[in-house]
């Protein structure tokens, strides 16, 4: 064999031990290197004390509020009753309001309910408030969205309600506050927040250009295409695309409609994606959910041409089925003709550009030990891809600690 090629072979393994270590010892028995774990210790919360450490509706906790729920809302079909046999609902208003919640804040109560049952045999969970439609709690609580509940034990023991709200963080809520002697409050994130996790996500069916200028729709991009992007100057290029945060074409979720006049354009991503507006030379990065209309964003006319900076006339939400998360090496993409980033949940794209640098070489090492390689290869399975996912969970916690403040003005480069 070539000597070239045999240290191209050692570089490539070499880099694959590397890049893949951390996951090779989380697969272990305990903690590294065969350590048995011990079981976990639980700590009952104090008073007034909250999990995790940072305010509530910010984004390592339950996010942002996303307005009130009622009954005649397009939204209310959101909200799921729960009957579950082992959790008593208080329902003053006897209106099983306090029955009505989202699948994610359901699913957790359940898991919580079965904790509560094993830690204190005859003992049920009790919710005293659920989904609010009168009124009753402070502005922008999430009450409102059926996205928390207030809860103690069957018994009204109160001693046991340090443990509680402990058992409330292990089953999964998304933040957990031990607030008053009579009650514990318990959060989750909206539906729409669990997709944006994986860095966001466009329709199957929205279409990207290939260098050839046909059209290609995202469900069907390979290892190997080149699509349209732009630099940094907002000048259009082509860009490798090289993998996907989420593939996911069976999950129904919500989706922002943003449609442009002159010419007419309509994008359709998740709410938390990146979407650029302004102009060519002062561009930045914003959620999709702060576009307004009136707002610019910047559409292509082409391959090597400037972008156009086109104004937003209409926003709206529709719910459709599949959701995919196309990365590229220039970190943004043109999608259905208007420019976006690759990136989302984190209001800076910079940083999110960078984190996935090791992603871009890994890319690169491949093109160099086999550039020849098959464009047709379809190389990640359905769902999340890990690295999104570590990334995820690591962002949150330095973004909790303000470490990417100020955020909302991240340009592309």
């Amino acid at each position: 064999m070539d000597v070239r090629l045999h240290l191209k072979l050692i570089a490539f393994l070499c880099f694959i031990c590397l890049f893949l270590t951390p996951r090779g010892l989380a697969c272990g028995p305990g903690r590294g290197y065969g350590k048995r774990r011990h079981p976990k210790k639980l700590t009952p919360l104090a008073y007034k004390q909250f999990i995790p450490n940072v305010a509530e509706k910010t984004l390592g906790a339950s996010g942002k509020y996303e307005g009130k729920i009622t009954r005649n809302s397009e939204r209310f079909k959101e909200l799921i009753p729960n009957y579950n046999p082992d959790i008593i609902f208080k329902d003053e208003e006897n209106t099983n309001a306090d029955r009505l919640m989202t699948q994610r804040c359901k699913d957790k109560l359940n898991s919580l309910a079965i904790s509560v049952m094993n830690q204190w045999p005859g003992v049920k969970l009790r919710v005293t408030e659920g989904w609010d439609e009168d009124g009753h709690h402070f502005e922008e609580s999430l009450h409102y969205e059926g996205r928390a509940v207030d809860i103690t034990t069957s018994d009204r023991d109160k001693s046991k309600y340090g443990m509680l709200s402990r058992l409330a963080v292990e089953a999964g809520f998304d933040w957990v506050y031990y607030e008053s002697k009579a009650h514990i409050h318990c959060s989750v994130k909206a539906e729409n927040s669990i997709a944006a996790k994986s860095g966001g996500c466009f329709l199957g069916s929205g279409t990207v250009t290939l260098a050839d200028g046909r059209r290609k729709h995202i469900k069907d991009l390979k290892l190997g295409d080149r699509v349209l992007a732009a630099d940094e100057k907002g000048n259009v290029l082509l860009s490798d695309f090289i993998m996907f945060m989420d593939h996911d074409p069976t999950t129904r979720r919500q989706f922002l409609v943003i449609e442009t006049s002159e010419p007419f354009k309509k994008l359709t991503l998740t709410a938390a994606h990146l979407v650029f507006t302004g102009n060519g030379s002062a561009m930045k990065a914003t959620f999709a959910s702060n576009v307004k209309p009136g707002d610019t964003v910047l559409v292509s006319e082409g391959i090597h041409k400037t972008l156009k900076s086109v104004t937003v006339t209409r926003i709206y939400t529709e719910d459709y089925e599949g959701s995919y998360a196309p990365v590229t090496t220039q970190g943004n993409i043109i999608v259905d003709e208007v420019l976006a980033s690759c990136y989302a949940v984190f209001e800076n794209h910079t940083w999110a550009h960078w984190a996935f640098a090791p992603v871009r070489l890994c890319h690169e090492l491949m093109t160099w030990i086999f550039p020849a390689h098959d464009s047709n290869v379809t190389f990640q399975e359905d769902g999340i891809h890990w690295y999104s996912n570590m990334l995820f969970h690591i962002g949150s916690w330095l973004l909790d600690r303000d470490y990417f403040h100020p955020l909302g003005t991240s340009h592309l480069s």
